[in-house]
This record gives C-alpha cells, structure tokens and sequence, in this order.
C-alpha cells in the first residue's frame, strides 16, 4: 500500500469513525434509549446475505437494499432500469446497442471487457432465489413479484462465490404465503407502451402452497426507423409466466419448487454522430448532436430475442433446533438472438466521396445459447456463540455463439441523398464470421463462521471464511473470420483447454458499541475465471483477474430510529486485469497520411502490474414525521489501471511496446441518489408522493481505444467522456380504495421515469475519420397504473 493510499484510508478511518460516534450522547446509549412509536420509526430491512435472515444493520457488509415499494415507486420492470442509479455504486447498461445483454458494475469492477461471449464471464454475480445466472444474456427480462434486491458491495467470494469479485446482486422474490391472495396490475404509457401483471397466491392445501406470477410489458421504439414495417429504435416486448409449490409436511423440512419462462424483445439503440471526422458523409445522413427522435436513416431492423426457462428446487432440513441443510438444485437453458443495426448512420461516409452503389449499414447478427446445472448445498449453524455455515457448489454450463455480418443498404446517387434496399438475403445462406462452444465446469467448497466471544456483553463478533473454487473450461473456435483452414496464418478451429484454482479468504471484526451503532472492518478477495476470446484469431487463454479489498464501516441508528446513517470506505488490489484490445492502431498511407485500420477481431490480455481501487459510501434515511421519509446516497469511486501496451501488430511487422492509458469503464467517479417519500392518509384512502433524483459526473465507455501514432506510439486522440446525468422521477398514488366489503382495494397512480427530459450521452467513442459516436439517455416516458388487491 503506498503512501497516499495509506492517507486516504487513514482519513476515510477518521471520518467514518466521526460519523459513527459523533451522534447525539443518547444514540450511544441507545439501550436506555425509547424506541419511536409504532409507525414513527423506520421499518427494519431483512437481508438474506449471509445465506440466513438478518437485519442490514446488524449484518457487516456494505449492502443497499431496493424493496418491492421502491421498485415500484422507480418504474423499474427489469434490471436495465437501474442505469438510473438508484444505487449509486452500482452502474447498469447495455451491450453497446443491445439490450439483450447487460453490462453490470459494482464499485468499478464487473465488466471492463467484452463479456458478450461464451468463455468470458462477468465480474458481478447474479442470483435469483440462491440460484447463479450465469449469462450477461437474459439478465433484460421482466422481473417478477420481488421482495428485494440486494446489492452486496466489494468481494462476495465466500458465500456467493464464482465471478463476484465487483460484488453481487441478489434477487429475492416473494414465496407462496399459502393464503388466498390476488394483485394485479395493469397500465398504459406514452410511446405506445403499456403494462399487466398479476399474482396469485393459493390457500394451502395438503401442506401445499402455490403461487402464479405472470407479467406482459410492452414498448414502442422511442426513436423512428423511417423505413415501413421495420422496427423502431429501442423498443421492447417483455413477458413471462412463473410457478411456485412450496409443501411443508412438517416444521422439519420442506421443499420449494419454482418454474419460470419468459420472452424478452427488443431493438438495438440509436447510434448518433454528433460531430463529423475527415471523410465525406452521405447527405442522407447528417450529423445529429441532439437526441433524434427519428432515424435520418430508415433500415431493417428485427428484434433480438431471448427465450430462458428455468427449474430450481429447494430444499431444506432442520435437523436439529440450531442446525440446517440446504440444497439448491437449479436448471436453466437460454436462447438469444443478437441483432444489431443500430450504427446504421455511423456507416454512411466514403473515401472517395462518391456514394454510387457503396453499400452500408453494417447488419450485426449473432446467435447465442446456453444451459446450466448448478447445486449447492449448505449447512448453517447458529450455537450461542458460533454462527457458521459450510457448504459445496458444483455448476456446469454449455455455451454456443456465432456471428454473422453484412450491409443492407446502398446508395443510388453520388451525393448520397437516395438509398435502397439490397435484396433481402437469406440469414440462413450468410457466411458465419466466427463461431465457438465452450463447456464450463465449476467446482467449490466454502466455510464460514462468526464467534461472539463472551466478554463485553458480545460486543465483539469475529467471522472468518474462505472458499476453494476450481474452474475448468474446454471449447473451441471452430469457424475463424469464415474461412477455413487458414486464416491470416491461423489454422482452425483452435482450441482452448485450461483450468485455474483459487482460494478467497474473508476475515471481518465488527463491533457493537450500542444497541444501534455497530462498526467493522472487513478484508476479502474475489476472483473472475479466465477464458478465451471468441472474437480473436488464436483463442489463446487468458488468466484470471483478482481483486484484494480492505473495508471499514459503521452503521448507525438515532433519534428514536427515525434516521439511520451508514457509511463505508475501502481500498484495494485490482491484479491481472483482462483487457480487450482491438486493431485500432492508425496506419501511415502512401502519402504519409493516417488511415485507420478497420480489422474488427479482438486479444486478450491481462494488463501488467496492480489496478488500485478506493472509494466511499454514504447512505442516510431519516423519517422526521411518520408521513414523511427522505433518502440520500452517495458514492466516490477511483478506479486505476495499468496503461498496457496494444498486443496487435502494426503494418511494419513490428510489436508495439508503448504502454496506452486505460480508462476505467461505465465508472463514474462520483454520484448520488435522493428521494423524498410523502404518505398522507385521508380516512381509509392514502395518498403517496415519491421523486427521486440522480446524478453521476459521467464516465468512460471505451476503456483502449486511444488512436496511437504508429511511428512513435504517441496518444494522438483519446477516446471522449460521457455527458454528467442528472434525471428525476416521480410516482403519486392514490392507495388503498375500499371496492368491497371483502376487502378488495384499488389503487391509481401516475408514473414519470426522466420527469425533466433531461438530455446526456452515456456512450461516446471517437473516431477520426467518421465523427463522435453517441448513445443518448432515453427521454421522458410516462404513464397510469391501476392496482387490485386482495
């Protein structure tokens, strides 16, 4: 650790603890202290972190929590709506142009690379209900009747495991209560969309216990494709339908069985230039520097599809009063087609200025499928000075993609202002550009435990852990560029055989200093298997990433638990990051002009040297008045990273050696949350007020693509930042309606996401020759909801 990372923590120390011991005298003797009335106070979270039920201010991890109220409040139908920021540390974005994939960090970690391929996986996990999803693919689906969602912060290797060294996300839904229940909603919107869902919860009968879910949510494009019949620009069709039996024969055991299905459609993003590069650009495609509500360039456009069904089965045994098994056995299998034509006016410049049958409009498909199997059992213990849980995870996924690529238009006149069609080609007959499978299999073993010394009244609680995973990977690229079984002196299909084990440690020391203020300080590790790339030449391995994160933090109750103040500061070790680099050097034409090189396969490689993290998190809530709650989050985020040299080859035959900067990604370094929530009760009825506002100070998209002199390796152009966010939203309801004696309700509200229609670019990448590339934030979209219960 050097000097000024010492500084920084030794100050992020001293505040955090001024802030946990800097309340009011009373907060820390809160044991003598009265509780607010009831409803006065905030209501207590449970999380499920730690493999078992605990309160958030008891458990002693950096975890934000969004409730079912807030999702709702937020209009968050799916995890694509947290791009928001919600919860500031957390960012989530799309693939490039695709919705169909997702692009998930946690304090910077997560994605740095192109994980839209069979053997590279993320750096976040993703749990439903204990059960790993192990795709960027099918995380845009609908959500279904949530609890929560639980965002856990830094290193998760102990208890979640593989691939969560950013952190993970964990989704809880609601169980079968086995009491009749019905709650349906439905809604319209602008942009042609509109919204149903309903659940249905059963009596029990026979120890059996069922619950229905099933949700349809649909939108029109909020950009115009100009060409009939064809798709707009980031529309969406979502729907699903789930299943739940919970059968308890006993207090003892029971067993949970969930079956899920879902379709998620959806059209690229719009690809804008805002500002022009050195080429002549067709006049049927001008720049565009603010968000186009219409396409200047009608194509074809088709939604990318996924289809995902699933099992999973829980099962769990009490078999003693503090002693319990768990088994998770899960099943997944997932199909996504890739379609992407979003850049189609990035395409429109020529050389020579003459646009004259010069094709364009790039048409991106590709195929992706995937199935998993997955188990993990777990034993947990709760003695009265021993918390402990052990447990084994084995899971095994079978992965296949394949890309294809050709244009779909061309010019009829050399100023380019005419255009057309090229006859539709047969997909099927398209030459595939590459293609790989890869099986993935994954083995750990995993111990945890918490002792309460019994000194100081248990103020202390130390909990140790580690986990032992082992992956191993076997695939092969079996089409290269389309030609076989040579290409630019490679010779498929290569193949890929590697395996890696590894040991993540966790130790925590967490104290309590009152009934509501406990501190902690936590050191863990976490680890991203390595893989291959399925868009290189060689497929070479590349090895696994590791982060080493140190943590301290307080969290706090005062003023009769109407505010709860929680803060977090860490520090660590970013080692052997996987880095993509593309053949985006600049090459020297015959009169010593720049050219770029437009080869589109990508390396691998892990970058030379250790990455640094540090950062900080606040979060407070505060409920003055029982009608009345208001929320603010904060987090700093610093993200460095070894400059790294490109590993591709310039046109002289020669290595490249110069180091190029890079950027940390979909990272900014600073943002916050806020909210203000109003109830006010009007005899049986209750009208709630929400808004909510957001901001970030922008960040990066494109993270190696600096454009180098050939000639000397100097940085000519870096790649631009995105815009500074600041969107609201807003919900007001009208709840809680009597219809019937039977006590059906109804509520109404009206819904804004983007209240302001504020505009900001989350994507831009810069290119010489054809301009600034931009993907805008959407613009406000609204609607009306009607909600029965009962």
């Amino acid at each position: 650790m050097n000097i000024s990372s010492v500084r920084y923590f030794r100050s992020a120390a001293l505040l955090g603890l001024l802030l946990s011991t800097a309340m009011p005298a009373a907060a820390l003797a809160q044991d003598a202290a009265p509780a607010a009335a009831e409803g006065e106070g905030l209501d207590a979270i449970v999380v499920t972190a730690q493999k078992r039920e605990t309160n958030l201010q008891d458990t002693p991890i950096a975890i934000s929590v969004l409730s079912n109220e807030a999702l709702t409040d937020r209009h968050i139908q799916s995890l694509i709506d947290l791009s928001a920021g919600a919860i500031p540390s957390l960012r989530v974005a799309p693939f490039f142009s695709r919705s169909s994939a997702l692009i998930i960090n946690i304090r910077g970690i997560g994605v740095l690379s192109d994980s839209n391929q069979p053997a590279r996986d993320q750096g976040v996990g993703v749990y439903v209900d204990g059960v790993y999803l192990g795709r960027a693919q099918g995380l845009g689906t609908a959500l279904y009747d949530i609890e929560n969602i639980e965002v856990l912060k830094g290193p998760q290797g102990t208890l979640f495991g593989r691939n969560t060294e950013g952190g993970a996300i964990n989704i809880v839904t609601k169980k079968p209560s086995g009491e009749f229940h019905v709650n349906t909603t439905a809604g319209i919107g602008n942009y042609g969309s509109y919204k149903a869902e309903t659940h249905i919860d059963l009596p029990e009968f026979n120890n059996i216990s069922l619950k229905f879910d099933g949700v349809i949510s649909q939108r029109d494009g909020v950009v115009k494709n100009p060409l009939p019949g064809q798709w707009d620009f980031n529309a969406y069709e979502k729907r699903g339908l789930r299943a739940e039996a919970l059968w308890q024969p006993s207090a003892d055991f029971s067993a949970d069985y969930a079956f899920d299905i879902a379709y998620d459609a959806s059209s690229p993003l719009y690809l804008q230039i805002t500002d022009g590069g050195s080429l002549p650009r067709a006049e049927a495609a001008p720049l565009e520097p603010s968000r186009a509500s219409r396409a200047s360039v009608g194509v074809p456009q088709q939604p990318s599809i996924g289809r995902t069904h699933g099992h999973r089965l829980l099962l769990n045994w009490q078999l003693a009063q503090s002693i319990e098994l768990k088994s998770i056995s899960a099943y997944r299998k997932l199909r996504q087609s890739q379609y992407d034509n979003g850049s189609a006016n990035s395409s429109t410049v020529s050389s020579s200025g003459d646009f004259t049958d010069a094709p364009f409009s790039r048409y991106s498909l590709a195929q992706f499928r995937q199935n998993q199997l997955s188990e993990e059992l777990q034993l947990i213990g709760d003695l009265p000075q021993l918390k402990f849980l052990a447990g084994a995870m084995w899971y095994r996924e079978k992965v296949e993609d394949n890309a294809q690529a050709f244009n779909t238009m061309r010019f009829t006149n050399a100023s380019g202002s005419a255009y057309e069609v090229l006859s539709n080609p047969d997909f099927s007959a398209i030459r595939i550009d590459r293609a790989s499978k890869v099986k993935t299999t994954s083995i750990g073993v995993f111990g945890q435990a918490t002792w309460t010394p019994p000194i100081a009244d248990d103020m202390f609680h130390l909990t140790g852990g580690a986990r032992w995973t082992r992956d191993k990977k076997e695939g092969s690229l079996f089409t290269i560029n389309g030609a076989l079984p040579v290409v630019n002196g490679v010779t498929g299909p290569v193949y890929l055989d590697a395996s890696w084990s590894r040991v993540d440690p966790m130790v925590n020391l967490s104290m309590d200093l009152s009934r509501d203020v406990h501190v902690y300080g936590k050191w863990s590790t976490g680890y991203k298997s390595g893989g291959a790339n399925s868009r290189s030449l060689t497929y070479a391995p590349f090895k696994p990433e590791t982060v080493s994160m140190f943590e301290i933090g307080a969290k706090t109750e005062f003023w009769e638990n109407r505010a709860r103040l929680n803060v977090a500061a860490y520090t660590g070790r970013y080692n052997d990051i996987q880095l993509d680099f593309a053949a985006n050097l600049l090459q020297r034409g015959p009169d010593g002009e720049l050219i770029q090189n437009t080869r589109t396969t990508l390396e691998t490689h892990n970058a030379p040297g250790k990455g640094k993290l540090k950062g900080a998190e606040v979060d407070f809530t505060v409920k003055p008045i029982p009608e009345l709650t208001l929320s603010a989050s904060y987090a700093y985020t610093s993200v460095k990273i070894p400059n790294t040299s490109n590993p591709f080859r310039q046109s002289d035959g020669s290595i490249n050696t110069t180091p190029i900067p890079i950027y940390q990604v979909y990272t900014p370094k600073h943002a916050a949350s806020g909210s203000v929530d109003l109830q006010i009760p009007q005899g049986d009825v209750n009208l709630r007020v929400h808004a909510d506002v957001n901001y970030d100070s922008g960040f990066y998209a494109n993270y190696n693509d600096p454009l180098v002199d050939p000639a000397t390796g100097a940085v000519l152009i870096a790649q631009p930042k995105g815009d500074r966010a600041l969107t609201v939203n807003s919900r007001v309801a009208v709840t809680d309606i009597p219809m019937s004696d039977w006590g059906a309700t109804l509520s109404v509200s009206l819904w804004a996401r983007n209240l302001l229609n504020e505009q900001y670019a989350f994507y831009r990448s810069y290119s010489p020759l054809t301009g600034t590339s931009v993907f805008f934030n959407e613009p406000r979209s609204w609607g009306v909801e009607a909600n029965i219960k009962f």
